[in-house]
């Protein structure tokens, strides 16, 4: 998925992340050498670099020819084996030897037919009938076979069961009516209206939608368990939790999709991200995402046409399917004749756009990280052209500080200062306080407190003033900061970032009265500013979880009569813990604190 050639291995491999996907090995000459699938793409690729003498002889060569790796990130490992499957049959890799077969899916199938069978296949015949899957492993398609077939009684024979030949009364009922697994449509015993609902049923199951047959289920259980049969209900109950357990269908290959492409696009500034994604008898056979710069004041549309131009030129051999599924609708239709645009809002197509999206997304994110890696100074001098951009301010933020309350009813009050360079926590001058004027919770006057005890001590000591202060609770706390600074006739901006109902950043403001600032949650400013959020929230807590274990280690030592700080220092420096105070016997005491401290304490905790 993405284009790495000058990145060194290392650092491709590095930037692969932990879900699971399919990964392809490419040699200098650009040809795919070798497509793999992955639980954990990072964990499986970087298998292949490390000294092992479980390597063959063709894992060895084959490593010393890759100069890059293709990656793409699917939900779920049967995902993974799908996609592998087909773009192996697709672009025949040299070192896929064992598997250039012509090997087909495993399917289930919903015969076109009176009393429709449901069969196992691995063959797509366009009769009408419907086909679900495919399954990763035939031993999967069965299992959800005989899942269907135990749940829902069906018919399993050939016979032709024409109107006129069940009412010459031409068959009898085999072994499977007997059984209970068949109502014998073949004597005329079940009316083909009550099987076609059986077998809605079977297909909303194939097709994800569990739960006409959960209500069934629930039914049958109901009425075998008011009639005593409890042997029966429970067989009923594990149906249910089989059910549960059932595994959904996969976009990754379709019966209904045949031969499309797929275009996402993510705007982002003055470039922006297209995915595609390209789908050939049913089968995803490449996923690609490029870089373009459309230019500035460009619409979406716009981008779209410009990427689909592109893509198509460079990419997609010069040729479009007849049906393109996008996002929205390009702005110049008629470049593209004889192709139908499709903007899907439900269904199997719009799957397959949130998949293309999703690709799109984790795209961009790697190739940022790869850019922070790579040139740490780049980007943080982009980073911190953007914060001076958005929040309106005279220079870049290189040092900012963020303020956050932490107290529990009023208890222990404690706050926190954590300070960012350049983008990035600069841990040594981290900052906590305790609370020294304010009783009870009041978070503005503790803020109040706090911002004027750390920037007066600044002021006296004559250290550098942050560039940019904020405040972890929106425009209450950014009205105490300035107050604080007016008062300390300090002129230094000022945001204030408010969480929403799920204590997630939400909302960013900047300046005196607070302006709202309009930010995509995707940009790396959002991301950054989500991490100081984040931080001073973790660090104001972990100081704050500090103070009140300690106060109540202490506060439960005090009780005792007789015993003061130094006593209580002393057994805690020997014991570290009041349980192991409290388990200790007479002689370990007195050998510390001497015979009658010992007793008052074994006799405060024998109470």
């Amino acid at each position: 998925m993405a284009e790495n050639e000058k990145i060194p291995l290392k650092e491709q491999v590095a930037l692969l992340p932990l879900s699971p996907g399919v990964y392809q090995f490419v040699d200098r000459s650009g040809t795919i050498i070798y497509v793999g699938k992955a639980k954990s793409l990072r964990k499986r690729v970087s298998s292949y670099f490390v000294q092992s003498k479980e390597h063959s002889p063709k894992v060895r060569v084959l490593v010393r020819q890759i100069v890059e790796i293709r990656h793409i990130v699917v939900g779920s490992e049967t995902d993974a084996l799908l996609l592998e499957n087909s773009l192996i049959k697709t672009l025949q890799p040299r070192y896929n030897i064992l598997l250039k077969d012509d090997k087909t899916y495993p399917w289930i199938v919903v015969r076109r037919e009176r009393f429709p069978r449901v069969q196992s296949t691995r063959q797509l015949v366009r009769d009408g009938s419907q086909y679900f899957g495919p399954y990763g492993s035939g031993m999967m398609q069965r299992s959800v076979l005989e899942f269907v077939r135990e749940v829902v009684p069906l018919r399993t024979c050939k016979l032709n069961l024409a109107p006129e030949l069940v009412a010459r009364g031409k068959y009898t009922v085999c072994l499977q009516y007997h059984l209970g697994n068949c109502k014998g449509p073949c004597v005329g015993a079940q009316s083909e209206e009550e099987y076609g609902r059986l077998v809605d049923m079977v297909v909303a199951v194939l097709k994800g939608d569990l739960r006409p047959v959960r209500h069934y289920l629930e039914g049958e259980m109901a009425r075998a368990a008011e009639a005593l049969k409890f042997e029966l209900a429970q067989r009923y109950k594990q149906r249910l939790d089989a059910l549960d357990n059932y595994a959904g269908r996969s976009v990754i290959v379709s019966a209904r999709i045949v031969d499309v492409d797929v275009f996402s696009l993510l705007p982002d500034d003055d470039v922006a991200w297209c995915n595609f994604v390209r789908i050939r008898h049913g089968s995803i056979v490449g996923v690609q995402t490029v870089k373009i710069s459309p230019g500035v004041g460009a619409g979406e549309a716009e981008m779209l046409t410009l990427a689909i131009q592109h893509i198509v030129e460079q990419i997609a051999g010069g040729e479009l399917a007849r049906e393109v599924i996008v996002p929205l609708l390009p702005s110049a239709t008629m470049l593209f004749d004889g192709v139908t645009f499709t903007v899907p809002k439900r269904g199997e197509k719009f799957e397959l756009l949130e998949f293309s999206q999703k690709s799109a997304r984790i795209y961009r994110a790697e190739q940022l990280k790869n850019q922070e890696i790579r040139n740490p100074e780049r980007h943080a001098e982009r980073l911190m052209s953007a914060m001076q951009k958005e929040l309106r301010l005279d220079r870049p933020p290189r040092h900012i500080e963020c303020f956050d309350n932490s107290n529990l009813q009023g208890a222990h009050p404690v706050a926190s200062c954590v300070v960012f360079r350049d983008g990035k926590p600069s841990r040594k001058e981290y900052r906590h306080f305790n609370i020294k004027t304010v009783e009870g919770p009041d978070d503005y006057a503790s803020m109040r407190e706090v911002v004027y005890r750390r920037y007066s001590r600044l002021m006296a000591e004559g250290a550098e003033l942050p560039d940019l202060i904020i405040a972890d609770g929106g425009k209450g706390q950014m009205g105490v900061i300035h107050e604080v600074l007016e008062y300390l006739e300090l002129d230094i901006p000022i945001a204030g970032l408010a969480k929403n109902d799920r204590h997630r950043t939400a909302e960013l403001y900047c300046g005196y009265p607070p302006l709202l600032v309009g930010l995509r949650p995707a940009s790396p400013l959002f991301h950054l500013l989500s991490q100081i959020q984040e931080e001073v929230h973790r660090f104001a807590i972990s100081f704050h979880r500090q103070k009140r274990s300690k106060a109540f280690i202490h506060s439960e030592l005090e009780q005792i009569e007789g015993i003061g700080a130094k006593t209580i220092e002393t057994l805690l420096r020997h014991f570290r813990t009041v349980a192991k105070v409290r388990t200790a016997n007479v002689e370990e005491l007195s050998a510390l604190v001497g015979p009658a401290k010992a007793k008052k304490i074994r006799a405060f905790f024998e109470k």
